[in-house]
């Protein structure tokens, strides 16, 4: 594909065939994204576009790394760019400083011959390709205006007219010189997934009944055990199996310090191994490990298409056809009012060549690529390139507390009973623990610091936002919220009101616990504020967005946490069900609502949510339900990730903005001669070069956090 009239009309195409509801066609990445009501029938879909002068293949498995396409296509412009310029620079100062006679003519033809035949071949193919089909493309605007040149100085060298070889010659020259700097801003700008694809391990050493034994990663099935040294890639997503050491997982999480592993700990392919020597269990491999999924999650950003594009796409669906009309009228109009055939001939080139729309099929597709690899690289994660226009648009930021503003790593602080302590804690913390959520996890861990041995506990339920339940040796056990002991049924509840008020001042999460009907004691949990909390709302203010927290936590609690980050607005006691319907309050009021969450129970407001932003680290129901993902538990993120979209949309729109005013402005000064076609071919090269070097300004974004202006302010607070 050399321009948008290509990608609409395969796009046109594919949404015509049989059990296609949805194609996407992306000029940039050289993709189609295409999804199937059924059964896909790719025969009839290859047929399909290799009817219309394309050829497409089925990408499968594993990720498709574009940079070597483009490294290939740059070199073969280069070469066919050296050869144009080697002959066409001799036939140009023939044509200004040779004595225009017959053999003078008849040399620069021979001369610039090569140059439209061998350099200029891929766009009169691609011309013909299109001829044959009916329609037309950049490509025919330009082996029009190279040939009508070149064929009508054949035309007057028995006349001896002037000549326009050179000028044949020139355009195929520069737009060459064009299409090879074109493929290198294009490599640069798709290298986010080919720097992720280096990555990955490409071996591992496997355990197997005879001793180690060296394979490739796509032979490394679940369940086999490998052998990780120091200083080696962990080749995929397991669990380790013996050995202790720390692992640099600097490549996921963007955090330089090491991550202590030991027996049980779970660990990401691609990250390394830094001490000792490991033996890890694969449990997740190929496209099912985590590297992959982000991978996955990238490339599914960089092939689809903001909603902005779709006026460029009508525009250039169009303009083509438009533009040949105008060209003969431009003929006509200079031919008919007595300037002569040369004249007509000359503007009519030039507009030919001015009016190529590359720059606009190239506008969009270049930003979101580079903006969403340059979210990859900052641990964002963009699934989609309407995320861009979303974003700016955003209003409201709500923020969930536990494991986004605040670590999520609760640890205990009391335990007040009226049991015997053993006995409460081994109950409660077996129920707890079988939940698996960090308050149950700071429970167990209470009762492993008394030295209680927890059971295992049936029929565990846990109830999102409100607490657990759970039966062992008989005891129906409750721990929960006042709310969830009240629909249990559970009696003497007011008696440990003062407790239950004592701990929620102090800015702990306290809940009550019991069994058989009878309220037996509270436990209170606390949960540490991220020291990057307040700055991340601080940059939002900035941005001049309102931030309200909203949580599952009791009142107080959630105000020393709001008061401690900088919220002035808190939703608190909020079930999942009530979180979502508070988003949609807001949005009835016209607000644009951004959600960061990580849990479970945030999943229906992130779904709500006009911009759901999920930390990876969090569930993968949260992760699924968000449009972006925040990879690192660093809610200073959110910010940086509402701004790389505005800086992203900034530049779309700077890019259609420069691709339509081009077009507008030089198509009218070509029609009335004021542009020869050589300065035309140039001006249409540097168009679409110019567009994509813009867009590649997006990676120099910076983090707020890390510009050195930041940092300044941040020393001299702190002093």
């Amino acid at each position: 594909m050399t321009c948008a009239t290509c990608a609409v009309r395969i796009e046109r195409v594919l949404g015509r065939q049989h059990g296609i509801e949805a194609a996407s066609v992306n000029l940039a990445s050289a993709s189609a994204s295409v999804r199937f009501s059924g059964e896909p029938d790719l025969g009839q879909v290859t047929e399909a576009v290799s009817k219309i002068g394309y050829g497409i293949s089925v990408h499968e498995g594993g990720s498709r790394d574009v940079t070597e396409m483009y490294s290939e296509e740059e070199l073969a412009q280069w070469r066919r760019f050296w050869v144009a310029a080697a002959l066409t620079a001799p036939a140009m100062l023939l044509h200004l400083l040779g004595p225009h006679v017959l053999w003078n003519s008849i040399l620069q033809g021979v001369l610039v011959t090569p140059v439209v035949f061998w350099s200029g071949a891929q766009y009169h193919r691609r011309a013909w390709r299109q001829a044959r089909n009916g329609a037309a493309n950049m490509d025919t605007l330009i082996s029009l205006g190279s040939l009508a040149a070149y064929i009508y100085s054949i035309a007057v060298l028995p006349t001896h007219g002037t000549v326009y070889f050179e000028t044949a010659g020139m355009i195929i020259t520069l737009i060459t010189l064009g299409k090879a700097f074109e493929a290198r801003a294009k490599g640069r700008a798709s290298s986010a997934v080919h720097r992720l694809l280096e990555l990955a391990a490409t071996d591992a050493t496997v355990l197997t009944p005879s001793g180690e034994r060296k394979v490739p990663i796509d032979q490394v099935i679940p369940g086999d055990v490998m052998v990780v040294g120091p200083g080696e890639r962990i080749p995929t997503d397991g669990i380790v199996a013996s050995g202790s050491s720390t692992v640099d997982e600097s490549m996921l999480t963007g955090e330089p310090r090491p991550v202590p592993k030991d027996e049980g700990d779970e660990v990401v392919g691609a990250t390394v191994n830094q001490a000792g020597r490991l033996t890890v269990e694969a449990t997740r491999v190929g496209s099912e490990t985590t590297l992959a999924s982000i991978i996955r999650l990238v490339e599914t950003a960089q092939s689809s298409k903001a909603p902005i594009q779709r006026l460029a796409d009508v525009y250039s669906a169009r303009f083509v056809a438009a533009v040949l009309l105008i060209t003969l009228g431009v003929f006509g109009f200079w031919l008919f009012a007595g300037d002569g055939v040369e004249t007509a001939v000359r503007i009519a080139v030039s507009v030919l060549i001015i009016a190529c729309p590359c720059a606009l099929g190239l506008a969009t597709p270049t930003a979101v690529m580079v903006g969403s690899g340059k979210g990859a690289e900052l641990g964002i994660l963009f699934k989609q390139a309407e995320v861009f226009e979303r974003a700016k648009e955003i209003h409201t930021v709500l923020f969930d507390k536990t494991g986004t503003l605040t670590t999520g790593a609760m640890t205990p602080h009391g335990v007040e009973t009226d049991a015997d302590t053993a006995e409460f804690l081994r109950l409660v913390g077996s129920v707890e623990v079988a939940s698996g959520h960090p308050v149950g996890m700071a429970v167990g861990l209470a009762a492993d610091e008394a030295g209680v041995a927890l059971s295992t506990p049936t029929e565990v339920q846990s109830i999102t936002g409100l607490g657990v339940m759970g039966t062992i040796d008989g005891h129906r056990v409750v721990a929960g919220t006042p709310e969830l002991i009240r629909e249990q049924g559970l009696a003497d509840a007011e008696r440990w009101s003062p407790e239950l008020a004592a701990g929620r001042r102090n800015g702990h999460t306290t809940f009550l616990a019991g069994w058989d009907g009878l309220v037996r004691g509270v436990i209170s949990v606390s949960d540490s504020v991220r020291p990057e909390s307040a700055q991340a709302v601080s940059r939002l203010t900035k941005l001049g967005l309102e931030t309200q927290l909203v949580t599952g936590d009791n009142e107080e609690t959630a105000q020393l946490v709001a008061d401690a980050v900088g919220i002035s607005t808190v939703y608190a006691e909020a079930t999942p069900e009530s979180k979502a319907k508070h988003v949609g309050q807001l949005q009835e009021h016209g607000k644009v609502v951004a959600f960061f969450g990580d849990g479970v129970n945030d999943a229906p407001a992130l779904t709500q949510a006009d911009l759901g932003l999920a930390v990876g680290s969090g569930t993968g129901v949260a992760v699924e339900a968000g449009d972006v993902v925040i990879l690192r538990d660093d809610p200073r993120l959110a910010p940086v990730a509402v701004e790389l979209a505005t800086a992203t949309l900034s530049t779309i729109r700077g890019n259609l903005i420069w691709a339509f005013l081009y077009n507008t402005i030089a198509i009218p000064i070509a029609a009335i001669g004021l542009l020869n076609p050589t300065i035309a071919a140039a001006a249409m090269a540097f168009s679409s070069v110019s567009v994509v070097l813009n867009a590649l300004r997006l990676r120099r974004f910076q983090p707020f956090f890390e510009s050195s202006r930041y940092r300044v302010q941040r020393s001299r607070l702190k002093e």
